[in-house]
């Protein structure tokens, strides 16, 4: 009777353990438990900050471009002649003009190709211009990666 008794505690305690570890594990969508994936969206503002509170926007902004600022507005002041003053778009349209979502449909247009071959290339991205903007572009998705606000003023 008393091996009985352990063979049911030894067959209860491998149940208990089994059941947890299939809790834990990934449910093959690369969701896994948001325990120690370091790896995990977080959203972002226009300048790369994590947002507080937000959605996530399941892009990891680690592994994009390094954008240096500075040198892109420098080759927009070099070549004023490659590229036009675009008009500040409406408010409502500008608030959805932000890294990590999708460019609205209609409102960006291609530059000159001459500043496309000055400014930094980055494969999978495209530079374009949305108002007074220069955005940078994830070709396969649409998805911005990132706003120069006012860059073509």
């Amino acid at each position: 009777m008393f091996t009985f008794r352990s063979l049911i505690a030894v067959l209860a305690s491998a149940a208990i353990v089994a059941s947890s570890a299939t809790a834990l594990a990934d449910p093959g969508n690369g969701q896994g438990n948001g325990k120690g994936n370091s790896h995990k969206a977080q959203s972002h503002d226009n300048q790369g900050n994590p947002g507080k509170g937000k959605k996530a926007d399941h892009s990891d902004w680690s592994h994009g471009p390094g954008i240096d600022r500075a040198s892109v507005l420098g080759i927009l002041t070099r070549y004023p002649d490659y590229w036009s003053p675009g008009t500040a778009l409406p408010p409502g349209i500008q608030k959805n003009l932000a890294r990590g979502k999708p460019l609205p449909p209609g409102i960006a247009k291609k530059l000159d190709g001459r500043l496309i071959d000055r400014l930094p290339h980055y494969d999978g991205y495209q530079w374009q211009q949305a108002g007074a903007d220069l955005i940078l572009v994830a070709i396969a998705t649409g998805i911005i990666y990132e706003v120069l606000t006012g860059a073509l003023d």
